[in-house]
């Protein structure tokens, strides 16, 4: 006989391969009596499940959405056929930008067979994709050992080769992962130098733990330093905008891999750009085609004014 757990992972899987089912024919394909039956689907009801019942003989059973996800059986092909769409939609930005589907897939990788585990491997090593305009190429498996070593808190030794080609091996202590909408960034303290930093995910070449454990007690807020880094850091000079807009609309206007935004009242926001140059960011900020005012450099705000003059006296 098989013990009441088990027989109710069993019910459970039952009702959910077809949308209803008579006691009787659960009774016979469990092998148990109907008063098993009746008492097991309560049994459900109180761990979360919304099981609906009709009377009569010819009534029956049916699962049903609830008010809370309870935990799910999922047989092989299913499982990896999970595993696969949420690997997909953090990889592709199918959900927004929000970090869910990696968070969901590491939770389910956690409990995986190992045989299902191995075969998204070979997935993973199979697949291959055309990369884009600007589409970042960066292994699934990669992604979710950066994941796991944000959850662990674990120090941690990133190869890592930057922009310009050169190649690193680092200690850093793991803090989290953040997403742009086009690329992973890889969130951590640099030991060594005593410094946030911000990593791009598809630079990192591998990853290797220490057994290290840190505790982190001064952490920085992830996205607004991945904003700042991506948006000042590569660049020799940086301009300081107010526009008149709510926040959530100067976003939607300068987007947070361009400019690091803070709000200035309910209905402005001051930016930050980087640039090239006065003239470099004169004609990006000339190209946003709405009204705003340059608080620093002097320069750049010099150049934004020769341009405009420029611009008018061509069109009169």
């Amino acid at each position: 006989m098989i013990s009441a757990s088990a027989r109710l992972l069993r019910l459970l899987s039952l009702l959910s391969s077809r949308p209803s089912w008579t006691c009787a024919e659960l009774a016979g394909r469990m092998e148990v009596t109907d008063r098993t039956v009746r008492r097991d689907v309560a049994r459900l009801r109180e761990l979360g499940y919304t099981v609906d019942s009709d009377a009569g003989p010819w009534g029956g059973y049916r699962l049903r959405a609830g008010s809370r996800v309870p935990p799910l059986i999922l047989d092989d092909e299913e499982a990896l056929a999970v595993a696969v769409g949420l690997r997909e939609a953090a990889l592709s930005d199918a959900l927004g930008g929000d970090q869910a589907a990696l968070s969901a897939l590491l939770k389910l990788r956690q409990v995986l067979p190992r045989r299902i585990a191995d075969r998204l491997g070979e997935l993973d090593d199979a697949f291959v994709r055309l990369p884009g305009t600007d589409a970042p190429q960066i292994r699934p498996g990669l992604l979710l050992e950066l994941a796991t070593a944000c959850r662990l808190g674990e120090r941690v030794r990133l190869s890592y080769t930057d922009g310009e080609g050169r190649a690193t091996v680092r200690d850093v202590d793991p803090y989290r992962l953040v997403h742009t909408g086009r690329r992973w960034y890889f969130v951590a303290r640099d030991v060594a130098r005593g410094q946030w930093r911000t990593f791009r995910a598809d630079r990192v070449d591998r990853l290797r733990p220490t057994g290290h454990a840190v505790d982190i007690t001064d952490p920085p807020d992830p996205a607004r330093l991945v904003s700042h880094n991506t948006a000042n850091g590569p660049y020799p000079l940086s301009a300081t905008i107010r526009l008149p807009l709510p926040m959530d609309q100067a976003q939607r206007l300068v987007p947070a891999t361009v400019g690091t935004h803070r709000p200035d009242g309910p209905d402005a926001t001051l930016v930050d750009i980087g640039g090239p140059d006065p003239d470099g960011l004169a004609r990006y900020l000339l190209g946003l085609a709405t009204p705003l005012r340059v608080l620093s450099p002097e320069p750049v705000r010099r150049a934004l004014l020769r341009r405009t003059r420029e611009l008018l006296d061509a069109h009169t």
